[in-house]
């Protein structure tokens, strides 16, 4: 079975652009395009890595990534964090991602992130 990634992403286009990417590439791919509703996602379908968005409607995605650091049960979860805002690099590393890639970005970025954040 392919590997589950969870894309946490308001921008429609951003959203299918990566979703496209990595379905093309063997990934699973769910999306979420709200921060309130991303952690009740992530403990239902236990994905394999998260993408984050960092500026979300509802909770953020410092929030979303503290909380999922906090929880016992997700702590070891792999969380690659997208932002518009690369000075806030710092504060995400701070909270827990795991990696963390500036918009915009391209393609081959998020592609290279997401096998070696996995192992392929």
């Amino acid at each position: 079975m392919a590997q589950h990634v969870l894309l946490v992403e308001d921008e429609p286009n951003i959203a299918e652009a990566i979703r496209f990417l990595l379905s093309r590439d063997g990934w699973r791919v769910s999306h979420v395009a709200v921060g309130d509703l991303a952690l009740a996602q992530i403990r239902s379908d236990r994905p394999d890595l998260v993408i984050l968005d960092h500026m979300l409607p509802g909770l953020s995605g410092i929030e979303i990534v503290e909380a999922i650091r906090a929880d016992p049960d997700l702590a070891a979860l792999p969380v690659l964090m997208l932002t518009a805002r690369g000075r806030d690099r710092g504060l995400a590393e701070r909270a827990g991602v795991d990696r963390f890639i500036a918009k915009p970005f391209a393609n081959a970025d998020i592609l290279a992130e997401v096998r070696a954040m996995m192992g392929r």
